[in-house]
């Protein structure tokens, strides 16, 4: 299957698996990716999602076979990006669980904007990382505008939108761009070992807090406060927060 999807131990794995073309996504995995996403949020067993590639690539994109064949007729192409290509933004902007791209090679164009809407990136030491786009005369069609200049700051986004610069793993940590940088044989297994960390964690106050911080990208601070304040009064009322803290208050009487 050209995309695979797992569930072990709490953790969804999401496997790009084209490695002859460095995990260039069709159409048709378009479709399986946002419903892997889905059914993750719809499964309680599921606590985190990794997203990785198989064999040497992140994704290199989409398929230029693919995107060719889409009728040359402006309204076609734009319907082919917003109601096949945006719907994976759509699937995971609806995820209220952590999202971990394990970027394990180059991750190109589209494939890097796949990347940028994750929650968080950890990547490979000989990984390379490109916009791309405007090599091939584009413009960044699957959100790279709106996610990469959250994460790297305005001007630092231009700079790599605007030249197609490959900037390697360690400038990209550097900048703010992703998370953690692994030695490449290391990658999946720090991978996994933090997903797993996070899996062992409540549930619901893990999707309170990356909804906020979500939300908040659009609110003031005073929106944002109030909402918090809304998700405090909802997570204290359960049996795993008040069964968490009366455990605190035993541990730090026993200190005394």
């Amino acid at each position: 299957m050209d995309l695979e999807y797992a569930v072990d131990n709490g953790i969804a794995t999401i496997t790009l698996n084209r490695p002859e073309l460095k995990n260039a996504f069709t159409f048709e995995m378009i479709a399986d990716w946002a419903k892997a996403l889905r059914d993750a949020a719809a499964d309680p067993a599921v606590r985190v999602v990794v997203l990785t590639g198989s064999g040497r690539g992140f994704c290199s994109g989409v398929d230029l076979d693919t995107l060719l064949d889409v009728a040359d007729e402006p309204l076609e192409h734009k319907n082919m990006l917003h109601d096949r290509i945006h719907q994976v933004a759509r699937a995971l902007e609806d995820l209220d669980k952590p999202v971990i791209a394990a970027i394990n090679g180059d991750a190109v164009g589209a494939g890097l904007d796949m990347a940028l809407m994750c929650d968080m990136r950890f990547v490979a030491r000989s990984a390379r990382l490109s916009e791309g786009y405007i090599r091939l005369g584009l413009v960044p069609g699957d959100g790279g505008c709106w996610f990469l200049p959250r994460l790297v700051g305005q001007a630092k986004a231009l700079e790599l939108l605007l030249s197609g610069d490959f900037v390697d793993a360690e400038e990209a940590h550097r900048i703010g761009m992703v998370n953690r940088v692994y030695d490449d044989e290391k990658l999946l297994e720090e991978t996994y070992a933090f997903a797993a960390k996070l899996a062992a964690k409540p549930a619901l106050p893990m999707a309170m807090i990356k909804r906020t911080v979500r939300m908040s990208e659009r609110m003031d601070q005073r929106a944002s406060l109030d909402l918090i304040s809304s998700h405090m009064s909802v997570v204290m009322s359960t049996d795993e927060s008040r069964k968490a803290m009366a455990a605190m208050r035993e541990s730090l009487r026993g200190t005394r």
